[in-house]
């Protein structure tokens, strides 16, 4: 069940964790501030104390001085290192909470149902994960303490000034209930606006992600210009919403400096009044102007904090929003995948749609003999990506069955099931790390011989040994220091590596040389060879040998055959097969 709290609240579980140290830095924290609430007072006592020896008409007696100086020392220097202790506590433990919620997300993020990122863009999730990541660090980090000793300085400054006299006390309290007042006011008005900042930063970074991915789309077809503008909208966007937050979050400061300011001139004034009369001494007027400030300080880190903290309070919600998101329903119910699987499939009136009132798969049927070849083609959105997607379970059907050696694949566990099958796709992902180590992703335990036999089947082994490392070549993070089709060899030897019972073949040699594609198609049929085969086909021609031509049209299989079956039917295979060859 989706829940609905993404408030700041949710923070606490991750800080409760590392309650002790929070804690011990919120007592060093209280001890600093009643240490700095001191100080005003001792420092009056050196005026009064010097006051009261001028105009007495004796001399200063130092020793008093010398002791309230020393004492005055002491406080200075007990503050600071307070200060450096809660700042090295509270370091550790909100570090230490934000690693726990980037654990929490990464964990989420593998529980999600791939239909979530169908339906969201990379760029704003990303953002998500990291921009909105990083502001609540950041927040916590540089807020937590500032907030703590302002509320504490404020309390014990109020305090202060009520034991040197009520009624200027009672004049100053105005000046924090008018900040209060101001600071709510802009507050409501501009933390949606920084929900709105948030969201158009994380639409900026969808479309600079899109930006960079396409990038030799987008150069080849000319459409800088549109890649531009799209930008410069998201841009806009952000700008416009980011003006109108921190505008009026920044109005708070300025107008809460005017009250202060006006209230501290008014207080002077009736302070020395009161001094003049005998009401209060010359020090204590000084400590009570003192204290002020130290209210002062407190609002103005307040105003200055705000933008921090509603930038924070939005990030927050995004983020828990995020973790919010329905996972992929749990299969514990469900029975592991048989141990052996022959890799007989059966499509029983199989019914599926992404949104209700479009269906896409309407009934369809078909069945699959161990060891075949069956290949799926048909015109751009038929659902031939889809089929896939309901064999590995990435989605559930709507209605029907798909049946595994006459098992519901309903009924295995996600993970055992996709553990039966492997994937060769036309987007190859490979990442960072030696070519062996890419090999070697899906099996733990391969030793080097078992990564070179997987090389040597995939028809990649001689172009490995070409290179000055070999198997001990770094790949970059883009892995463009090899070619297209030698990535797809490596992708090869990888599923060769996991020896599935079923592969899954996108077709990906359309973008490749013809000496690369003779490569690719020999090293398909070496891994195919005793395994139930499906392949998206792009290219007709390549699949003339395939056991099994399942031709979709609407969401729906209308023929199915062998090559020359098809062709003799002269259907809807025969118009594809010929008007392919017809553009050719």
């Amino acid at each position: 069940m989706k829940q609905n709290n993404t408030g700041m609240k949710r923070l606490i579980p991750y800080l409760k964790a590392y309650r002790f140290k929070i804690t011990g830095a919120i007592l060093l924290i209280i001890a600093a501030s009643c240490l700095i609430a001191i100080s005003p007072t001792l420092e009056g006592m050196i005026t009064t104390q010097l006051f009261n020896d001028v105009t007495a008409g004796h001399g200063v007696d130092f020793t008093v001085i010398y002791r309230i100086v020393a004492t005055l020392l002491l406080v200075y220097v007990t503050g600071a290192i307070c200060n450096c202790s809660y700042q090295f506590l509270l370091t550790d433990a909100i570090q230490s909470a934000m690693v726990d919620l980037r654990n929490d997300v990464e964990s989420k993020i593998r529980r999600l149902p791939i239909a979530y990122f169908d339906q969201h863009p990379l760029g704003d999730t990303m953002s998500r994960v990291t921009n909105d990541m990083e502001t609540i660090s950041n927040a916590l980090q540089q807020s937590f303490a500032q907030i703590l000793n302002a509320i504490l300085g404020l309390t014990l400054a109020v305090a202060m000034m009520f034991s040197i006299q009520w009624k200027m006390a009672l004049a100053s309290m105005l000046i924090i209930i008018g900040s209060v007042v101001i600071s709510k006011m802009i507050v409501k008005k501009s933390q949606p606006l920084f929900e709105k900042q948030q969201n158009s930063l994380g639409s900026l970074s969808g479309v600079v992600q899109e930006s960079f991915t396409g990038f030799n789309e987008i150069k080849l077809f000319g459409k800088q210009e549109d890649a531009l503008a799209d930008f410069m909208a998201a841009n806009s966007e952000l700008c416009q919403n980011g003006f109108k937050a921190q505008f009026i979050s920044g109005l708070m400061s300025p107008l809460v400096s005017f009250i202060t300011y006006v209230g501290i001139g008014c207080i002077a004034i009736m302070g020395a009044l009161y001094a003049l009369s005998g009401v209060i001494a010359v020090g204590q007027l000084q400590a009570f102007i003192r204290y002020i400030w130290q209210v002062n300080q407190p609002l103005s880190q307040m105003t200055q904090l705000s933008s921090a903290l509603q930038s924070s309070a939005a990030a927050v919600h995004r983020v828990f929003e995020f973790l919010n998101e329905e996972e992929e329903p749990e299969d514990e119910r469900c029975q592991a995948a048989p141990e052996h699987v022959e890799g007989n499939v059966t499509f029983e009136n199989v019914h599926f749609s992404y949104t209700p009132e479009k269906p896409l798969l309407q009934g369809l049927n078909a069945r699959v003999e161990s060891g075949q070849m069956v290949a799926i083609v048909g015109p751009t959105g038929v659902g031939k990506t889809t089929l896939i997607n309901l064999l590995m379970r990435f989605y559930d059907v709507t209605g029907g069955a798909i049946l595994i050696d006459g098992i519901d694949i309903r009924h295995m566990k996600r993970k055992d099931l996709r553990s039966k099958f492997g994937m060769v796709l036309q987007d190859t992902w490979l990442f960072k790390g030696t070519i062996r180590d890419n090999i070697a992703y899906g099996k733990d335990d391969a030793t080097d011989a078992d990564v070179i036999r997987a090389a040597k089947i995939a028809n990649v082994h001689h172009f490995i040994k070409t290179l000055p490392e070999g198997y001990d070549m770094i790949l970059n993070e883009e892995s463009s220091n090899i070619s297209q089709g030698e990535k797809q060899l490596l992708t090869i030897a990888r599923a060769v590596l996991c020896d599935p019972p079923i592969l899954i073949l996108d077709e990906a040699t359309s973008s490749v040389d013809t000496r690369l594609e003779h490569m690719l198609q020999d090293a398909m049929q070496n891994i195919m060879k005793g395994r139930t085969s499906f392949v998206i086909a792009h290219r007709l021609s390549t699949i003339r040998n395939a056991d099994l031509i399942l031709v979709m049209r609407d969401g729906n299989i209308v023929e199915q055959g062998t090559h020359e079956e098809l062709l003799v039917k002269k259907g809807y295979y025969e118009q594809l097969y010929h008007a392919q060859f017809a553009e050719v």
